[in-house]
Order: C-alpha cells, then sequence, then structure tokens
C-alpha cells in the first residue's frame, strides 16, 4: 500500500497516463488506417460484396457509384454507408426521409441539413442530378449532394476522408460507424 506522497504515486501515474495515450494513438491509428483504405480503394473502393448488393437498393447502388465517381478518391462504399446509417438507403420512415425534416432540421435519404442545428448544408451544396432542379427528397440530388459535400470538405483525391465523414455529422462513433460500413 502507497503512503500519501509516496514515490510510487508518480510511477502510477505516469504509466496510466502512457496507456492512455496509447489507446488513443491506436484508436487514432485505426481510424487513419481505415482512411486511407478507403481512399486508395483497398476498401470499398471496388466491385460491391454480394452482402452490399443484398442491402443496397438497386435503384442506389449506382447513384453511390456514379455519385462518387464525381469526386475522384471517393469511395462509393463511403456514400453507401451515409445512406444506410443516415435512412436504410432511403427505406426509413422516420421524419424528414421523404418529407419535413428531422430533429435537428435534416432531410432526404441522406439526412442533409435543410435548416436548424444541420444548417442549410443542401442549400450550399446541391446538384441537381436528375434535371428537375435540387430536392433535397430527390436521391440521385441527395446522393449527389452528399458526395460534393464530402469532396469539398476533404475527401477530394481521398485525402482525408474521416475528416469530410467528420464534417457531415461532427461526431466521433459516426465516423467509426460510416468507415466500419464502407470498409
Amino acid at each position: 500500500m502507497a503512503l500519501p506522497g509516496d514515490p510510487l504515486d508518480h510511477v502510477k501515474a505516469s504509466v496510466m497516463g502512457k496507456l492512455l495515450l496509447g489507446v488513443l494513438a491506436t484508436v487514432f491509428l485505426v481510424l487513419g488506417l481505415m482512411a486511407v483504405g478507403l481512399s486508395t480503394s483497398i476498401i470499398g473502393g471496388g466491385q460491391p460484396s454480394t452482402q452490399a448488393q443484398r442491402d443496397i437498393p438497386a435503384a442506389y447502388l449506382p447513384l453511390y457509384q456514379a455519385a462518387a465517381d464525381s469526386c475522384p478518391g471517393l469511395p462509393w462504399s463511403v456514400l453507401a454507408a451515409i445512406g444506410k446509417v443516415e435512412s436504410n438507403h432511403g427505406r426509413s420512415t422516420a421524419p424528414g426521409v421523404t418529407s419535413g425534416a428531422n430533429f435537428a432540421g435534416a432531410a432526404g435519404p441522406m439526412q442533409i441539413g435543410i435548416g436548424g442545428k444541420a444548417g442549410n448544408t443542401f442549400g450550399s451544396y446541391a446538384v441537381d442530378a436528375d434535371g428537375g432542379g435540387a430536392d433535397v427528397y430527390s436521391p440521385p440530388d441527395a446522393v449527389f449532394t452528399a458526395a460534393n459535400y464530402l469532396c469539398r470538405n476533404g475527401a477530394a483525391q481521398g485525402r482525408d476522408v474521416a475528416k469530410a465523414v467528420f464534417a457531415y455529422n461532427h461526431a466521433d462513433w459516426y465516423v467509426s460507424q460510416v468507415l466500419a460500413i464502407a470498409s
């Protein structure tokens, strides 16, 4: 048992600090490696897996792929992972997916900000991908707008896909979840 002021207290604190730094470094290394793998097509840039083909609606898969092609370095699987997390590829019945907005002010199948806490991301990055006028509820417009947003926030040329996903939703758990699904 160490007494107050015992030199062992300093050693224990030093070991605990180093252990915490090691854990944090490992987490960032894993996220960094996933981002590099995604941006170089080692992870998520190739052909869709059997699981992806079963899960992603037939109309969405080519949208994710074409939208990713509009931003060289952005893997289509990252767009698909965001679509999965945000609205289960447009299949969710949650508020804001097909009309209105969610509690934060996001809307459409990619849950892009149209006001409120989410800001007006759609207004700033909107892409009219289907020629019918930019519409956050239109899957082509929403997916291409999400690609445009990610591209302009770090994903271009695969520079920092994780940073771009973090810009999309400012939560570390979200980045981890999207990158895990994408891989």
